[in-house]
C-alpha cells in the first residue's frame, strides 16, 4: 500500500446516469409493492409520487453542492465544508451505514431468489459466491463495472417495460380493476396521507441511486457533467416507478391474490404473463439487483476513500489506490467481508436502517445549500436567489423532515444506537472533542485523488 494510484476519468454523463440507475434497481418496485400496498391500502403509486417530488427537490441542491465541492463524498463533504467538520462526520458516519448495507441487501435479495430456484442447496454457498464474484468485479475498473452495469439495466428495465405491455392487455380484458387508465391507484376512498407518507419511507431508499453518483464525481469525465447526471437519475427513476407501480397497482388492486407478501415479484410475474414470462422477469430481477450489487459496492468503497484520505478513518489502508486498477482495493474488500452478514440478517431490517442513514442524508444536503449560499457566502441577494438558494432547499428539507419523522421505530432505534456508537468514535478521534476533525480541503487529504479532468473537446467527443 506505499504507493497509491489515482482514480481515472472516464465515466460519461450516460455511465454516471446508468450507475445511478442501476443503484436504483428498477425492479425493487415489485419486491415491495405488497409492504406499501397494505401500508397505504392500495395506493403505491401516490406513496412514489410523494418521494418522488421530495427527491427532486433534493436532486436540485446535490445538483448546487457538487459544483461548488466537485469531489467524492456526498452529504458527507458538503456538510462538513459549509458546517462543521464534527457534524459533517456525523450525517458522513449515518449516511455511512446505508451505504455499507444496501450491497448486503443486494446479497440477500440474490440469496432469496437462488434459495427458490435451488432450496436443497445451503443459503451461505449463494451468499459467499455472489460476494466473491461482485468484489472480483468492482475491484478490475471503474469502467469495467460501468459497462457490465450498463448490459444488466438495460435488460432489467426491458423486462419492466414489457409487464407494463402486459398489464395493458390483460386490463384491456378485464383483469384486475378492468381499467387501463384512472386516478384509482392514486387516491381512493380510504386512503389517508399519514398512511401514504408512511409508504414513502419504504419506497425512498429506493432513490438512493441519484445521491451515490455523486461519488463519481473524481472518475466523471468533467465535473459540470454531475447535476445534470443527478437530475436525469432521479427523474427517469421515479418515472420507472411510477408506471410500474400504477400497473401493478390496477393490475392486483389489493393483496388477496399474493401468498408472499413481503416479497410478490415472483407472483406478480406469474399471474401477469404465465411461468415463462415468471421466468424471464426473475431473470430480470435478479439482473437488477446484480447491477444494483455492482454500483452500490463501488460507491461505498469510493466514499470509505474520501474519509480515509480526510484522516477520519486510517488513512493507510482506507485512503488506498491501488495503482494499476486505479479502485480503492482494500475499500471494495471490506465491503465484500460486510456482504457475507447476508447469511443472518432478515430483509425487513437492514432496508429499515438504509432508510434512516439516507434520510439524514438528504436533510443536510438541503440545509448545506441555504448555509453555503445565503451565509457563508452572501450569495442571495434578490428574488430569484432567494428562491433557488433559500426556499427550494428548505421545502426539500422539511419534505424529508416529514418523511424521517414516519419512519418506522425500528429504523429509528437501529439508527439513533448507530449515530450514537458515531458520537463515541467522534470523541475518541478528537480526544474529547478538544480537536478538530481535519477539513476537506487539507491538501494531503485530497491530493492527486484523480487524473486531470479532460478537455471539452474530448468530453463532446
Amino acid at each position: 500500500m506505499a504507493a497509491s494510484g489515482t482514480l481515472k476519468r472516464n465515466l460519461g454523463l450516460w455511465s454516471i446516469v446508468g450507475l445511478g440507475l442501476g443503484y436504483m434497481t428498477p425492479t425493487v418496485v415489485f419486491d415491495t409493492f405488497g409492504i406499501v400496498s397494505g401500508e397505504t391500502n392500495g395506493a403505491v403509486p401516490s406513496a412514489y409520487l410523494v418521494a418522488l417530488i421530495v427527491m427532486v427537490f433534493t436532486a436540485f441542491s446535490y445538483g448546487k453542492m457538487v459544483k461548488v465541492f466537485p469531489t467524492a463524498g456526498s452529504a458527507y463533504t458538503y456538510t462538513r465544508e459549509t458546517m462543521s467538520p464534527g457534524l459533517g462526520f456525523l450525517v458522513g458516519w449515518t449516511s455511512l451505514m446505508d451505504y455499507l448495507l444496501l450491497p448486503m441487501v443486494n446479497c440477500l435479495i440474490a440469496r432469496l431468489y437462488m434459495e427458490s430456484l435451488v432450496p436443497e442447496a445451503p443459503a451461505w454457498l449463494w451468499v459467499v459466491l455472489y460476494t466473491v464474484i461482485m468484489t472480483a468485479i468492482v475491484t478490475t475498473s471503474m469502467r469495467g463495472t460501468a459497462n457490465f452495469n450498463a448490459i444488466l439495466l438495460v435488460f432489467a428495465v426491458t423486462m419492466v417495460a414489457l409487464f407494463c405491455i402486459i398489464a395493458i392487455v390483460n386490463l384491456t380484458n378485464g383483469e384486475g380493476s378492468g381499467i387501463v387508465f384512472s386516478a384509482e391507484p392514486f387516491m381512493h376512498e380510504g386512503v389517508h396521507m399519514s398512511a401514504v407518507l408512511t409508504g414513502a419511507t419504504v419506497v425512498c431508499f429506493s432513490f438512493i441511486g441519484f445521491d451515490a453518483v455523486t461519488m463519481y464525481t473524481n472518475e466523471a469525465k468533467h465535473v459540470n457533467l454531475m447535476p445534470k447526471a443527478i437530475l436525469l437519475t432521479v427523474l427517469a427513476g421515479g418515472l420507472i416507478f411510477l408506471v410500474a407501480s400504477y400497473f401493478a397497482q390496477q393490475l392486483f388492486p389489493d393483496n388477496s391474490q399474493f401468498s408472499v407478501v413481503d416479497d410478490p415479484l415472483p407472483e406478480i410475474g406469474l399471474l401477469t404473463g404465465g411461468h415463462v414470462f415468471m421466468g424471464f422477469f426473475l431473470a430480470a430481477a435478479f439482473a437488477a439487483t446484480i447491477a444494483s450489487g455492482l454500483a452500490s459496492h463501488a460507491s461505498v468503497s469510493r466514499m470509505m476513500l474520501v474519509m480515509g484520505r480526510n484522516g477520519v478513518l486510517p488513512r493507510k489502508a482506507f485512503g488506498y489506490i491501488h495503482p494499476k486498477t486505479h479502485t480503492p482495493m482494500f475499500n471494495i474488500i471490506l465491503v465484500g467481508a460486510v456482504c457475507l452478514f447476508a447469511m443472518s440478517f432478515s430483509l425487513e431490517f437492514i432496508s429499515a436502517l438504509i432508510n434512516f442513514g439516507a434520510l439524514i442524508a438528504f436533510t443536510f444536503v438541503n440545509l448545506t445549500v441555504i448555509a453555503h449560499f445565503a451565509f457563508r457566502t452572501k450569495q442571495v441577494v434578490d428574488f430569484k436567489s432567494a428562491f433557488n438558494y433559500v426556499v427550494m432547499p428548505a421545502i426539500g428539507a422539511i419534505l424529508t423532515g416529514l418523511l424521517w419523522v414516519s419512519l418506522h421505530h425500528t429504523a429509528l432505534i437501529g439508527g439513533v444506537t448507530w449515530l450514537a456508537l458515531g458520537v463515541i468514535y467522534l470523541a475518541v478521534l478528537t480526544r474529547g472533542f478538544k480537536r478538530k476533525v481535519r477539513s476537506f480541503d487539507d491538501p494531503e487529504a485530497d491530493a492527486h485523488m484523480s487524473e486531470p479532468e479532460a478537455e471539452p473537446e474530448a468530453i463532446h467527443d
